[in-house]
């Protein structure tokens, strides 16, 4: 799929904007209304090599679970997100978060982008996946600056499957 790109503007400082999405538990907060059931790769979820899997709600999806993880940053402008998608988790995602300074805070651009393996892929996506998914970061901006300004419309934020691991973590002992 050709990609795109959707931007919004968010009150706030660019490093604590950055903070934020660094942590990959955080993502569910603002995508859980076309990405759903969220469960982290691994325990640590913040920084490099953190990552989630969840479940796509998009036209025709077949084989809707997917997963990213973090792969390269630039401090304070910008995280990429690699992963895979589909059947066989055969169809690799790239999503790019650009983080810049603007007038009264800083200016967040998703850019994604998905490489299909076979022409029925590719069909798949032509039949409506493409927009539904820039629909749905949209939304997902829109919901990121009322969480990180007004702290209001906060999804879910996920967790580590089994609960907590450590004894930080918040287990207790019996």
């Amino acid at each position: 799929m050709d990609p795109f790109s959707v931007e919004t503007s968010i009150a706030r400082p660019r490093g604590e904007v950055f903070e934020y999405l660094m942590d990959v538990a955080n993502h569910a907060e603002f995508t859980d209304h076309f990405l759903k059931d969220w469960r982290m790769t691994r325990e640590e979820t913040y920084g490099m090599g953190a990552g989630g899997r969840f479940r796509a709600e998009v036209p025709f999806a077949r084989f809707p679970w997917g997963d990213w993880a973090i792969v390269e940053t630039e401090p304070g402008r910008r995280i990429v997100l690699a992963g895979r998608s589909g059947k066989f988790n055969r169809i690799r995602t790239l999503v790019l978060l650009d983080l810049r300074d603007a007038q009264n805070g800083t200016r967040v651009e998703v850019t994604a982008r998905t490489y299909p393996k076979y022409p029925s892929d590719r069909f798949l996506e032509s039949l409506g996946q493409r927009g539904a998914l820039k629909r749905g970061w949209r939304k997902a901006l829109r919901r990121l600056r009322s969480i990180l300004e007004e702290d209001r419309e906060r999804g879910a934020r996920a967790t580590i499957s089994g609960g907590a691991r450590k004894p930080a973590t918040g287990l207790r002992a019996g």
